[in-house]
């Protein structure tokens, strides 16, 4: 996916959290996130909606420059999140997808914004579609862009007490194209090391799916068992217990 589909999924996404969240209770909780309740869930993406709005707007290459906003009451919330999406959305259409800006990888350009967005508005809208018990799926298309970000940007990030993989991974989308084997390891010094190859290669573990379940897979929002692991289900298991996610 290119920048451009990046953006048309960022607003079709954005508007499906808000259908979501329209006729809900915002004080019920979120099971997939367990510390927010529907309300809190929208005020964080509208914070990190504001917050990189922001930061492309200045072209921040730090976070002096951002000033998080009070947020409103229950009754204003879904308002300032839809003003908010559309001002989001703005900015990144004008925006140099190659210039530099603040981001918490080392990829500091706007077009990791704008996929970044994207995958974090369509997993925050599987989640207010799960709390409000609609059925919830992700675009195949775009969870399988999401694996390969998953990959690139996340996978190698080690959580507190993260236990070591031991071991290589397959994973194998079975409705889109999207084969990617992850290879961990350590250097001489003991620190992990990591490889990526993104074709299809025998690892000591496999995990198959469709795109939408890989991916809800690595975000822990569904457990392991929704999908199809060949080889070693110990590998597995810690390659998706292992990353630091937030």
């Amino acid at each position: 996916m290119d920048t451009s589909a990046h953006l048309l999924a960022l607003g079709r996404e954005g508007a499906a959290f808000a259908a979501a969240c329209a006729d809900a209770d915002l004080s019920q909780g979120v099971p997939s996130c367990p510390d927010f309740s529907l309300a809190d869930l929208v005020w964080h993406l509208t914070w990190v909606h504001d917050l990189f709005r922001s930061v492309v707007h200045h072209r921040a290459t730090d976070l002096t420059q951002h000033q998080r906003p009070e947020r409103p009451g229950t009754d204003q919330l879904l308002p300032t999140y839809r003003a908010g999406l559309a001002a989001l959305t703005d900015e990144l259409a004008v925006a140099d997808p190659s210039a530099e800006v603040w981001t918490f990888t080392d990829d500091h350009s706007v077009r990791f914004v704008v996929r970044r967005l994207a995958h974090e508005t369509a997993i925050h809208r599987w989640d207010a579609e799960s709390a409000v018990g609609a059925a919830a799926v992700l675009d195949a298309e775009l969870a399988s862009d999401g694996i390969d970000e998953f990959f690139t940007h996340f996978a190698r990030r080690g959580g507190d007490g993260a236990v070591p993989i031991g071991g290589s991974v397959h994973v194998h989308c079975t409705d889109v194209p999207g084969e990617w084997t992850f290879y961990p390891g350590v250097d001489e010094s003991g620190a992990p090391t990591f490889e990526l190859v993104r074709e299809h290669a025998k690892g000591d573990c496999a995990l198959r799916g469709a795109a939408s379940d890989l991916l809800l897979a690595m975000w822990r929002r569904i457990p392991i068992d929704r999908l199809d692991v060949v080889g070693d289900v110990s590998v597995a298991a810690r390659f998706l217990a292992y990353p630091r996610l937030s």
